[in-house]
């Protein structure tokens, strides 16, 4: 395991680092999640493995510190991420980013641009979500006020998401999660599309075939950036299918002109 303070408090972001050549990669969990159990056996597939690769864990979540006085917006996330990437000796690295690991990725990318040189993005969140009281995501943990989510409602939203997604959610810490989902259910200003459609580095979106065209896939190709929908899976897309996940992503990071489909559900 490896650590680098990421404030100016000395609170620190934990990884497991694979050995390999450079450029790195790094890989970044979503909400209530943690990189070395999201994408430890996608990386060292053979089609991926080789190259040092981060699987690291964002402040407040996995085995990472879980600092109570830390915002956690998207913008603190990512600067957080790259004050322990900086320590850790990265730059242009590839990033491999699921959910809202995701949108802290665009705004890694857009604020630290020396840090990152390449974007695959796992059915990331780019736009504001609505609250939806009772529902076990982002949005449903974003319904509660902090106070509410403290005193109780978490125990709430464990019973909604179940044991699998709660096997990891239950390492966050409770400030971190909810606060976590106020910002992405917020989103960013400019937002995470914007952000994304200005970025000039080769950038992949990876989606559930399942759930149909991505929102604004005309607009996502015609900026540059490969909309690849995965087949046989559910959000969790290196989880349910590995295999495929892997082609897409080496296929992703291997193509310089970036490849997108066809297909535009609109704005």
């Amino acid at each position: 395991m490896r650590s680098a303070a990421a404030t100016p408090e000395g609170d620190l972001i934990r990884w497991v680092e694979l050995p390999g050549q450079e450029p790195p990669r790094v890989y970044v969990h979503g909400l209530g999640a943690t990189s070395p159990a999201y994408f430890t056996e996608v990386a060292v597939h053979p089609a991926l493995a080789g190259r040092r690769s981060l699987l690291i864990d964002l402040l407040g979540h996995g085995i990472s510190d879980r600092p109570t006085d830390f915002d956690y917006t998207l913008e603190s996330h990512a600067d957080a991420l790259a004050q322990a990437l900086t320590s850790a000796g990265v730059v242009g690295a590839e990033l491999i980013a699921h959910s809202m690991g995701g949108s802290v990725a665009v705004v890694l990318a857009a604020r630290h641009p020396h840090l990152v040189s390449r974007l695959v993005l796992v059915d990331a969140n780019l736009d504001p979500i609505p609250s939806r009281p009772g529902s076990g995501g982002s949005s449903g943990i974003a319904a509660y006020s902090e106070q509410e989510f403290l005193a109780g409602g978490w125990a709430e939203v464990r019973d909604r998401v179940g044991p699998h997604w709660w096997s990891t959610m239950r390492l966050a810490g409770r400030e971190a999660l909810h606060r976590s989902a106020v910002h992405l259910a917020r989103g960013t200003v400019p937002g995470m599309r914007e952000l994304l459609l200005d970025l000039k580095i080769p950038r992949s979106y990876l989606l559930p075939e399942a759930d149909g065209p991505l929102r604004g896939t005309g607009e996502l190709i015609e900026a540059g950036v490969a909309v690849v929908p995965i087949p046989d899976c559910g959000h969790n897309i290196m989880l349910d299918n590995p295999e495929a996940f892997v082609r897409a992503t080496a296929a992703a990071l291997a193509d310089g002109e970036q490849r997108p489909v066809a297909g535009d559900s609109g704005p």
